[in-house]
């Protein structure tokens, strides 16, 4: 991409707030290299590694990349076999633990699974030299310092020094403390020439003896190494000589030591910069809230509120911006300062982060094509040296332009044809944007003058658009109107700001009628616009509410199950312990008749209706029924009157009202007897219902009375039964199955789902007058039937 764009529309501005974000060397010069690409599969790779590092930085933080110095030359060194400085070495040992400890962060993301695309390429590209980094972080600090345990040798000879130093200043101390401190100019121990010397006043030289090694300015003063000291002096000054060899040839042998890896090192110098530059593109994008674009190698562009990144983006103004699918040329008109200049820089400068695989600032979903080459024509480069006016400089960029584009390119022309006779400039704009058009490039053109607006509307794949102006505050909005030309606002402004109305009318009368018309009908479009806008804007904001109150109203719903089925679960449980301690109620019911019958008791009528009424008294309605208010009205509609047949509910027998006693009780028929109920225990029924009742209970009575009168079974068959008709039958069943001294029974329920198989075990746990139960015998049924052995 040629070099010129990228200074025009400030690239290198974009770059230069991305440094901050760096910490090693290869990082920036990996920031200097940046360029936007022209091939899908390199842009796409960059944009994907950027997404990696966003990954990585939203959900862990950022990669472990330290701050690491170039050490480009010193690998080169180490080529010709020099030795290395120990501050060299230093440098080389932190790239070598920063790649160890990069690879062991990407080995917990691997654990993590961490969605990343392509970062990983370049983390198994890492070489790990554990033995040398451990020897290098034994022998060499950070800062450079060589270690005393660099060598064991090394280690001896400092001990000595430490040692010597330590007797030489117990005897300097005894100078400094003693009698003889009277002899001093000031009581300390200094060093001159390497050597350890107390300050002598100059008229007692000869007291301490030993050697002079310096004197004060004004001679008063003489720096001397006392006669009993200076054994200890040169044994330390050997010691010291003897270090620094032992140090020279430490670093020797780590020189040597990692010399056969200077390659392996250099690439993971590389790897880390790349890791530190990904880094950066992350925290920029964050930073900057910019997002990942989708590209197009059609190139539509479709961008969506986007701003210009080197603006403030607390004051940018966004807009959308579309070109390439719809209309191959915008003609963006408005007035001075409104903001075309800016737009196009906007569109421009977008398009180049993207192609360099930088997220950009526009909102999510946003679309930029892969061009070939951007050019620009903006501002004015007018050159006194080249003796060109504004106009000669504009057609020199616009004839080289017209030279290199194809139909990959986007061209951005600024004030097209401007510098010139309006006419004529307005004619050659057209001209120009024609030739644009017929080698199919994209472009996006700015202009004053009248005659593009038609031009805009006219020409197919060409679309006007327009900057926003305020009547009101006479101030532009900075927002981008696409579809809709610029009006000329010069006279209200001049209106407004106080030009005499004469002056102003006859400049109306002065203004062409077409002129008016277009302007009248400009600025009804705007009208329109900014209304349609207004209301896009509300039903945003509607939808918006309607989307948050979907999704709380969803959150409750899903509550609300979870809660439903949680309570359905304890009342399953609650019913079961109710059923259970009702079926124990209802035995003892039934062990009274059979006791009735054994003794050859004859049972009553009285007494069946009694017995039925215990068992019905078992029921036990929800209260909370009570006060439903929709029942309470059903209930109200059936008034009762004599003669009504009704359902006495707490014996389950139907009968007859005779009569009303007092305020809610009823004397009832209930076959030969007579019985006081009250209200709420009657249901109003049908004659129907009622005559049905009678006839089923005049069948059952013979069957009930005496054992000797029915034939008993004692096998039941539940297979094709549904569910809750099954376990009814069972239910009656083993009631008559006890009344009638059979056992053991068996229950048929095949297999199948094996609901009813489940279903009939359980009944049979609850059930206290079931001794055991089992499965028949193979040849029986086996586990598609169950035999119960009864109490």
């Amino acid at each position: 991409m040629n070099e010129k764009i990228l200074t025009t529309l400030a690239f290198d501005q974009v770059k230069d707030q991305m440094k901050r974000y760096l910490v090693t060397a290869a990082g920036k010069k990996e920031l200097q290299m940046l360029e936007p690409l022209t091939e899908f599969e390199q842009v796409n790779q960059l944009l994907t590694e950027t997404t990696d590092g966003a990954n990585i930085l939203r959900l862990v933080g950022l990669i472990p990349v330290p701050q690491l110095d170039d050490i480009s030359t010193q690998l080169k060194r180490l080529k010709i076999d020099a030795t290395l400085s120990a501050t060299e070495l230093a440098a080389i040992g932190r790239v070598l633990r920063a790649s160890g400890s990069v690879k062991l962060f990407f080995d917990k993301l691997r654990q993590q699974s961490v969605p990343l695309q392509t970062i990983m390429k370049y983390i198994d590209e890492i070489v790990t030299i554990p033995t040398v980094t451990k020897r290098l972080v034994i022998s060499i600090e950070n800062d450079g310092h060589i270690t005393d345990e660099a060598s064991s040798k090394l280690h001896g000879i400092r001990q000595k020094i430490t040692q010597t130093e330590a007797q030489i200043r117990q005897k300097m101390e005894a100078y400094t403390r003693g009698k003889n401190a009277k002899y001093l100019s000031d009581t300390i121990i200094t060093m001159r020439n390497d050597r350890y010397v107390i300050p002598v006043q100059a008229n007692y030289r000869s007291h301490f003896g030993g050697v002079v090694h310096d004197q004060s300015q004004t001679g008063q003063t003489l720096f001397i190494e006392p006669q009993d000291v200076m054994e200890l002096n040169n044994r330390l000054r050997q010691a010291q000589i003897e270090e620094r060899q032992e140090e020279i040839h430490v670093l020797e042998d780590l020189s040597t030591l990692i010399t056969p890896y200077r390659a392996d090192i250099g690439h993971n110098e590389t790897i880390l910069g790349k890791l530190d530059f990904i880094n950066a593109k992350a925290q920029f994008a964050h930073d900057n809230h910019d997002t990942l674009p989708i590209l197009n190698e059609d190139n539509h562009v479709d961008l969506r509120q986007a701003r210009h990144p080197l603006l403030d983006i607390k004051k940018a103004v966004a807009n959308d911006i579309s070109i390439g699918s719809d209309y191959q040329a915008i003609v963006i008109t408005g007035p001075n300062t409104g903001g075309k200049t800016i737009t196009l820089k906007t569109l421009g400068l977008i398009q180049l982060m993207g192609q360099a695989g930088l997220y950009i600032p526009a909102n999510e979903e946003s679309t930029i094509g892969i061009f070939s080459d951007v050019f620009a024509d903006i501002g004015d480069e007018q050159s006194l040296e080249q003796s060109l006016s504004t106009f000669s400089a504009h057609m020199d960029n616009t004839i080289s332009i017209l030279h290199q584009i194809d139909a990959r390119s986007l061209v951005l022309l600024d004030e097209v044809g401007a510098g010139t006779d309006p006419k004529e400039g307005a004619a050659l704009a057209m001209a120009i944007l024609d030739a644009i058009g017929a080698k199919g490039s994209l472009v996006v053109a700015t202009t004053h003058y009248p005659e593009l607006k038609v031009y805009g509307y006219n020409r197919p794949q060409t679309t006007n658009a327009s900057m926003e102006f305020d009547a009101t505050t006479l101030k532009p909005t900075y927002r981008l109107l696409m579809g809709i030309p610029g009006r000329s606002n010069a006279l209200e402004i001049a209106s407004r700001l106080g030009l005499d109305e004469g002056i102003i009318a006859e400049a109306k009368s002065l203004t062409s009628e077409d002129s008016q018309d277009l302007n009248d009908m400009i600025g009804d479009l705007v009208a329109q616009r900014k209304l349609a806008h207004d209301q896009t804007i509300k039903l945003e904001q509607d939808l918006t509410a309607a989307q948050k109150l979907h999704d709380e109203l969803t959150t409750k719903l899903k509550q609300y199950e979870e809660q439903k089925d949680k309570l359905m679960q304890q009342a399953r449980q609650e019913a079961n312990h109710t059923v259970s301690a009702a079926r124990q109620k209802a035995d003892k019911i039934v062990d009274q008749l059979r006791m009735l019958q054994r003794q050859g008791v004859e049972v009553k009528e009285n007494q069946l209706i009694d017995a039925k009424g215990q068992l019905n008294a078992l029921h036990v309605e929800d209260p909370r029924l009570k006060h439903n208010k929709v029942l309470q009205r059903e209930k109200r509609k059936h008034d009762f009157a004599v003669g009504d047949a009704v359902l006495v509910k707490s014996y389950g027998q139907y009968g007859e009202l005779v009569q009303k006693r007092g305020q809610s009780d009823w004397e009832v028929q209930l076959g030969i007897l007579k019985m006081q109920v009250n209200e709420r225990d009657l249901e109003k029924v049908s004659q129907d219902q009622k005559l049905a009742q009678e006839r089923t209970e005049t069948k059952k009575r013979p069957l009930i009375r005496t054992t000797q009168t029915r034939q008993a079974t004692a096998r039941l068959d539940l297979r094709g039964h549904r569910y809750e008709q099954a376990m009814q039958e069972l239910d009656q069943f083993i009631d008559h199955a006890i009344l009638n001294n059979l056992t053991p029974v068996t229950i048929i329920h095949g297999k199948g789902t094996g609901a009813l198989r489940k279903g009939t075990h359980e009944y049979l746990q609850s059930n206290s007058r079931v001794a055991s139960f089992e499965y028949a015998a193979p040849n029986a049924g086996g586990d598609g039937a169950t035999i119960a052995y009864l109490q």
